[in-house]
């Protein structure tokens, strides 16, 4: 299957370099150029690409709001976003995380590391290494916690709780398998119940509801809970 990718991005240089790389790769098809926000959310509404490459700081729109209009407009058409940063601990990443985007990239990623990356990203994985996703997730966690534990999971059994738990302590969902004697697909029907109910766009916007909900503690978390996995979560 050929991935379309939109590329938003202020700095021309960069937007024509990704462009350039895309164009070059077997399985990639650019599906646009956006130079702000507002034009990456209209360019995704007519071109329908499989992946948003977004920058974080763009005029008119930055990517945050850009995230939030894409992930939340009508139809049955979702692409999945990853964000373009500069720096790995980005509050700005966060709260792109937290509108549900699919994960993240430094500027200075090796070529064929973010061609690797967007396949991994359209195969339904998320693309942060649990030891990364912490490290941010426990930088702002505790200073954006929207609510109390429970409030936002009143809806979920207690399994799908127990389900988030492990997900956002870093677990794939081989891992919350082999944790809770359960098989995969198992684990994957739980999952996908529990960010239906939740209204969760994304596995890393999943992550961030279990740190702010208080499900998972910044201070007690267990860090034999998080193996790295090689840089993604399977979904």
């Amino acid at each position: 299957m050929t991935v379309r990718v939109l590329v938003a991005d202020d700095q021309a240089l960069i937007r024509a370099g990704l462009v350039a790389l895309l164009r070059a790769a077997p399985g990639l098809e650019v599906a646009g150029e956006a130079a702000d926000g507002a034009e990456a959310v209209a360019l995704a509404a007519s071109t329908a690409p499989n992946i948003v490459l977004m920058d974080i700081r763009m005029p008119v729109l930055d990517g945050i709001g850009a995230t939030r209009r894409i992930l939340a407009a009508p139809g049955e058409h979702r692409p999945r976003v990853v964000v373009l940063t500069t720096f790995d601990l980005d509050e700005y990443v966060y709260a792109a995380l937290a509108e549900g985007a699919s994960g993240f990239l430094l500027k200075d990623t090796p070529p064929q590391r973010i061609v690797s990356a967007i396949h991994t990203v359209a195969g339904g994985d998320i693309l942060i290494a649990p030891r990364i996703t912490h490290r941010l997730i426990e930088t702002y966690a505790m200073h954006h916690r929207r609510a109390p534990a429970g409030t936002r999971l009143d809806e979920l059994t207690a399994r799908e709780t127990e389900v988030l738990r492990f997900v956002g302590n870093g677990l794939s969902n081989t891992d919350i398998a082999e944790r809770l004697v359960l098989s995969e697909a198992t684990v994957k029907t739980h999952v996908k119940r529990l960010m239906s109910k939740l209204r969760l766009s994304s596995r890393a916007q999943a992550v961030v509801v279990a740190y702010e909900s208080g499900l998972v503690v910044p201070a007690l978390r267990d860090d034999r809970e998080a193996p790295d996995t090689g840089g993604h979560l399977s979904g």
